[in-house]
């Protein structure tokens, strides 16, 4: 999970002090110290520690702090503030063009995702309502033209592409009027990488820059690279004054030193992370939320944000109400399952739970649950449309039990305890449904509390 070690170990020490009624500067200096440490081994660059360190011990050993009644919180605040603005403070938004399609370049080192990102980039932005195209400008890389068109194809996005014996420059000059054509009002250039940075890389990515003046230079970054990333990001910057960066791979980094360097040393906003491999795995960079998740305080608006995005409202309402109404079958279960595998896996929703701290899940097996919920789907969909929309035939039915335990890979045990799940959560809705008349007429009302 991403800065599972930072964050664990920002949390035991923030705990440390929460248990202090008051508060001394040797507490203080002492917890700096801890954090210090936790922010070098998470590979955090050492003057960016050094200067955050600084602040935050500077505000902490502040009379409002040392006098407070509950010192912990305030701190609490103080690192939540400073962890905040380095990051940025704040998201930063994508620079759309005023005039004629808006024009965004992603640059980077070979490796780092950037052909990927820029499919989900460009399906983010369908999702905003914008009209976006790709443009192939990698001529160099074997299959670079090729990996990006299959990416299109997969998310039914246009692929603007001249070959790899046009110069860069070129095809990117053509995409233009392509792009006006064709009413397209974003275009997506991937460029060209190296394993290394070199001169004739910057010399190329300047001769394109040159030629369009994009509104954006996104450059795209492997978060598990660590320190590499931000040295990658700093000569990038000052070759080519980059607008932004895009982290990928942040779900598996587990120390989070290139998310915390970043912004520090480029002056430069991180804009995207990717967190996943599938197309959709793209969130924008909230340096608040993300600074809340490190301490353990959750991330409700992301979760909240994720929710209304993945989730029919109409398809879930409906649900709910035929839950309550007992008219609730199979079918709906299944359709109930699938809106919840939309919101992604189990544990990166658990990170934005609000006091979570990884260390409580240490030996349990999340994937365990995702399993679960696939036997489940493999049992209904082993049941014809009939059963699923009776599931008492299915009961009083023992060769229908081994059909649909055959059928799906499953035991006729599992088959039964899927049934008698079903039937105590049907239970278990119509309790509620009582409730919820006696709360109207008044019966609680009536009661002293």
């Amino acid at each position: 999970m991403a800065f599972e070690g930072l964050s664990s170990k920002l949390q035991e020490t923030i705990k440390k002090l929460k248990g202090k009624g008051k508060l001394s500067e040797k507490d203080i200096k002492e917890a700096m110290r801890e954090v210090k440490l936790a922010l070098l081994e998470a590979d955090v660059n050492f003057k960016v520690v050094k200067s955050f360190i600084n602040r935050v011990t500077e505000k902490c050993l502040g009379s409002e702090v040392l006098e407070s009644l509950t010192p912990g919180q305030s701190v609490i605040k103080i690192v939540n503030e400073e962890l905040t603005k380095l990051m940025g403070g704040t998201e930063s938004k994508i620079s759309y063009s005023d005039n004629g399609p808006t024009i965004i370049m992603l640059v980077g080192l070979q490796g780092a995702g950037k052909t990927t990102m820029c499919g989900k980039l460009a399906l983010y932005l369908r999702k905003k309502n914008k009209k976006p195209l790709l443009v192939a400008a990698d001529i160099y890389r074997p299959a670079a033209i090729k990996q990006l068109q299959v990416v299109g194809k997969q998310i039914d996005i246009p692929v603007f592409s001249m070959g790899d014996k046009i110069s860069p420059v070129d095809i990117v000059k053509a995409s233009i009027k392509h792009a006006k054509d064709n009413s397209n009002n974003i275009i997506i250039v991937d460029t060209a990488g190296r394993l290394h940075i070199d001169e004739e890389l910057m010399e190329e990515l300047k001769s394109v820059k040159n030629a369009v003046n994009p509104n954006e230079i996104l450059l795209v970054v492997d978060s598990m690279t660590g320190q590499d990333a931000v040295n990658v990001a700093e000569s990038f910057n000052n070759s080519l004054d980059i607008s932004g960066v895009i982290l990928t791979k942040l779900d598996g980094d587990t120390r989070g030193g290139a998310a915390l360097s970043i912004r520090e040393i480029t002056n430069k906003p991180i804009k995207f992370v990717g967190l996943g491999e599938k197309m959709n795995d793209i969130e924008i960079f909230h340096p608040e939320r993300m600074a809340s998740r490190i301490l353990g305080m959750g991330d409700i608006l992301s979760l909240i944000e994720k929710a209304q995005s993945a989730i029919d409202e109409k398809e879930a309402a409906a649900l709910g109400n035929r839950m309550l109404t007992q008219e609730f079958n199979f079918e709906d279960f299944l359709s109930a399952m699938n809106q919840m595998k939309k919101l992604g896996p189990i544990n990166k929703l658990i990170e934005m739970i609000p006091g979570f701290n990884a260390k409580q899940l240490e030996g349990v097996d999340l994937s365990q649950s995702e399993k679960e919920m696939a036997k489940v789907e493999a049992l209904i969909n082993s049941m014809t449309q009939k059963e699923r929309k009776s599931p008492s035939l299915i009961t009083a039915s023992p060769s229908r039990k081994r059909r649909i335990a055959n059928g799906s890979g499953c035991t006729v045990q599992q088959v039964n305890k899927l049934l008698k799940d079903f039937e105590n959560m049907k239970k278990m809705t119509k309790q509620m449904k009582s409730m919820q008349k006696n709360n109207k007429k008044g019966l609680f009302g009536k009661l002293p509390f």
